[in-house]
């Protein structure tokens, strides 16, 4: 597991120990951000269900300003944090072991804004469309801010939503499924 782009091109990332989580594939990671954008200028990123960090890390190496990284495992909250320090990114980010639905009140709460989410959970084991409502509900998104969906192809996305629009959807090696959702 790598980063793919940006300021920390090839540098290599350390996997969750165990089974309990299913990084994101280089080639998956390449496709998807050359959808969301090659690179930003600026921003900040929320990686809710964030393993091991890879997807908010390359995001932070394609320019975003700062990332919030959450995840309830204990192994996955040190994985992360071991990432962070190894790509010198702990200015730059925040690290939280919190529920995702908990973890988005509290973002409110502290009246926090994304310009891209990223949603990578357990398949089969969320409910996006509950997700996505927290988010817009809670106003955790800019407008023209980017949510990203992984989820297992037999899950049934898009989600119909007013303030969405589906930027791409996409099935690669026909278990992983990802859609891409711009916000209006």
């Amino acid at each position: 597991m790598r980063v793919i782009a940006g300021d920390l091109k090839a540098r290599q990332l350390k996997a969750v120990p165990g089974k309990s989580t299913r990084p994101t594939t280089d080639k998956v990671k390449e496709a998807v951000f050359q959808v969301m954008g090659p690179f930003f200028g600026g921003g900040r990123v929320l990686d809710l269900f964030a393993g091991s960090g890879s997807l908010g890390i390359e995001a932070l190496s394609r320019g975003m300003e700062y990332g919030v990284f959450v995840d309830k495992h204990p192994k996955a909250v040190h994985t992360i944090y071991e990432n962070l320090q190894s790509m010198k990114l702990e200015q730059k980010s925040e690290v939280f072991r919190a529920e995702a639905h908990r973890a988005l009140k509290a973002a409110a709460k502290r009246e926090l804004k994304f310009d891209l989410i990223l949603l990578d959970p357990p398949y089969g084991k969320v409910d996006y469309e509950e997700i996505i409502d927290d988010i817009l509900n809670l106003h955790l998104i800019n407008a023209g801010g980017t949510i990203y969906c992984e989820h297992d192809v037999a899950e049934q996305l898009p989600i119909e939503h007013d303030n969405l629009k589906v930027m791409k959807q996409e099935n690669y090696g026909g278990t992983i499924g990802v859609t891409i959702y711009k916000v209006l």
